[in-house]
């Protein structure tokens, strides 16, 4: 199923336009898509109005699921599978299992937390990204506005917003999914 998305990019000099700019914006009911930057704006996702990432949660409970892996495997191993008396310790002493452990929980909250990214971000070996304007690796910050979320207000009056609020540019830009 192909289907155009349509966007309005507000492209932005200074940060402190640009911040300026995404109150303003905001405030006027106007739903931004995204801001692209070639740096990081300090705030601009409490500006965007961006939640609190779930992501340590999930950290937490693959590193839980590691740890719990761990000693199950070593407990197991050590105790029924292959019982050796090493030191003249007993089979099933915790303080050796606490290196490949601790190893094993890093591993695991490091692989989930990888994973949960990407599905999270929706970040897939095959798929293309969208590029709004070629200069936002460079010195230019973009703000771009989906008119599809948008379609209560007309893409003029975004493109109004958008020069009052201080871009220097308005341009229109779409893609073929």
């Amino acid at each position: 199923m192909e289907r155009d998305t349509h966007f309005v990019l507000g492209v932005y000099e200074d940060e402190d336009v640009l911040m300026n700019a995404v109150k303003q914006v905001r405030s006027s009911g106007v739903k931004i898509h995204e801001v692209y930057s070639p740096y990081p704006v300090h705030g601009l996702e409490h500006a965007l109005g961006y939640k609190r990432s779930r992501l340590p949660i999930a950290a937490f409970l693959f590193g839980m699921l590691g740890t719990s892996l761990a000693l199950t495997m070593q407990f197991y191993m050590m105790k029924f599978d292959w019982p050796m008396i090493i030191g003249g310790k007993d089979f099933a002493a915790f303080p050796d299992f606490i290196p490949v452990s601790f190893e094993m929980t890093v591993l695991l909250a490091a692989f989930g937390m990888v994973g949960v990214f990407m599905v999270s971000s929706n970040l897939k070996p095959w798929a293309q990204p969208r590029i709004f304007d070629l200069r936002i690796t460079d010195d230019k910050h973009v703000m771009a506005i989906d008119l599809a979320v948008n379609s209560g207000m007309d893409e003029e009056k975004i493109k109004e917003i958008l020069s009052s609020s201080g871009a220097s540019e308005v341009n229109n830009k779409s893609f073929d999914e």
